[in-house]
């Protein structure tokens, strides 16, 4: 291999093969100070303890009808996620959430998706939180893969992972660290599932690889598992919000029995809003269909976008 200058080092990395470049729509690096367009050069530090070390937080955040949805939601639990982990964005919380909708502007198209992410900052390789002098802060907006309204008529389904939920203090932090999360998703795409479910060490459901799970019992309850190993899901707090005044919702350990008895299962999450579960483990969820609590749910969050999400 050559050593190459500056110059030719840029040209060949602009040249190198970039997957997902196309998804990309606009980004933004609290370094450079500018928002930037061309995929092939969203690239961070390699000795920034957000990589190496999976040292930060992150938020996601989705936008439809250029409306961009629950942003003082989102920015709330970073806040939270932060304080966990001793951590403060390199600029002010106003600043960031600036950030956050001028980046969705520049990607220019009306649905997509928002990642932000915040690192301890590069400045070494080392495990020492203090060898990073300043905080990393990137932006993206990438555009929104929505599931054919044919998959919410289907349903989904769901299989038990062999991952154990994460301890409480790291499941209630959303950091970086997603590795367990990703095995998950790894074993249910293996599993020909579309979702896998994860327990705690006492058998409790705690949830999905980057989604809340929720069931509607049969007394006709909106039953939603303990947040004692499991993120409370800004989608899913705010359908409780949207829901507290039609029907009882309560918040309990559930154990896997109560999965096969309950007349609903979904999942709720960011990118989706709310899908039924109609199989788990292979077996059928009541009568194998999406039933109304679940389609409510799902037009409840759709109409609360458009009438409240952020207008950029």
């Amino acid at each position: 291999m050559r050593v190459a200058d500056s110059q030719e080092y840029l040209e060949a990395l602009l040249e190198g093969i970039r997957p997902g470049a196309e998804e990309v729509l606009a980004f933004y690096d609290h370094r450079v100070g500018v928002i930037g367009t061309d995929a092939r050069l969203m690239l961070m530090p390699w000795d920034d303890h957000l990589v190496h070390r999976g040292d930060g937080v992150f938020e996601s955040l989705k936008y439809e009808g250029r409306r961009l949805y629950q942003l003082n939601a989102h920015i709330r639990r970073m806040k939270i996620s932060c304080q966990a982990i001793h951590l403060e964005p390199p600029c002010s919380w106003g600043e960031l959430t600036e950030a956050i909708v001028e980046v969705a502007r520049a990607g220019n198209e009306p649905d997509g998706m928002v990642r932000v992410l915040l690192g301890r900052g590069p400045g070494g390789f080392g495990l020492d939180p203090y060898e990073s002098p300043v905080q990393s802060l990137y932006v993206v907006a990438y555009r929104l893969r929505m599931r054919p309204e044919s998959a919410f008529e289907k349903g989904a389904t769901a299989m038990r992972t062999s991952i154990p939920a994460k301890q409480a203090w790291m499941a209630t932090v959303k950091t970086t660290n997603y590795l367990p999360n990703v095995l998950m998703k790894r074993e249910a795409v293996n599993s020909r599932a579309d979702f896998p479910l994860c327990f705690d060490s006492n058998g409790f459901l705690a949830e999905g690889a980057t989604e809340n799970v929720a069931l509607v019992d049969e007394a006709g309850r909106l039953v939603i598992p303990e947040f004692t190993n499991s993120l409370a899901g800004t989608t899913l707090m705010r359908a409780v919000d949207l829901l507290k005044n039609d029907m009882p919702i309560i918040f309990k350990g559930v154990t896997e029995d109560e999965l096969y008895t309950a007349r609903e299962v979904m999942m709720v999450g960011t990118s989706f809003d709310a899908i039924g579960i109609v199989r788990y483990g292979g077996k059928p969820i009541f009568d194998a269909r999406p039933g109304p609590v679940t389609r409510k749910v799902r037009a409840l969050i759709q109409a609360d976008l458009k009438q409240n999400g952020l207008v950029f």
